[in-house]
């Protein structure tokens, strides 16, 4: 059994394998971004909104919602911004990606050992994202599986 936090864990939701990057518990209402997003100046740490000016949800709160794109935007000052936002309660309560981001998964356990708070980060199939995507509400569990919440909240 692996220890939370070490290396990648494979789990499974509507039957395919997924990658956690990062585990955690989380639920929430979903947030699918139309375009990647940077956490390192397209995103605000202090309010947890997007203020790229060229992003097409540009004023979106991330805060508590599970954040569903197919892959970020950045380069090694993400996992800074996103711990941050962890740390001030303004994160994404998970993040769902098609294409794994080492940088967000940093951010997430940098936040975690630090803080003691945490946000699941977790790579999926193209189709498992599809899927996903059309829920209104998912809940991630710690081992990884994701589905549609059980509280509708």
């Amino acid at each position: 059994k692996r220890r939370a936090g070490r290396g990648l864990a494979r789990s499974s939701a509507l039957g395919s394998p997924m990658t956690v990057l990062h585990p955690g518990m989380a639920q929430g209402p979903v947030l699918l971004l139309d375009e990647p997003l940077s956490f390192w100046g397209a995103f605000d740490p202090r309010s947890g909104t997007i203020i790229d000016i060229h992003h097409p949800q540009r004023g979106q709160s991330l805060k508590g919602k599970i954040l569903m794109m197919l892959e970020s935007r950045g380069s090694g000052s993400a996992p800074g911004g996103l711990a941050e936002a962890i740390r001030l309660g303004t994160a994404p309560a998970g993040i769902i990606l098609v294409q794994p981001d080492i940088n967000l998964a940093i951010g997430a356990a940098v936040a975690e050992t630090l803080y003691g708070k945490a946000c699941p980060v977790l790579a999926v199939t193209a189709a498992e994202f599809q899927e996903l995507s059309k829920s209104a509400y998912l809940h991630i569990s710690h081992d990884g599986r994701v589905g549609p919440s059980l509280d509708g909240a």
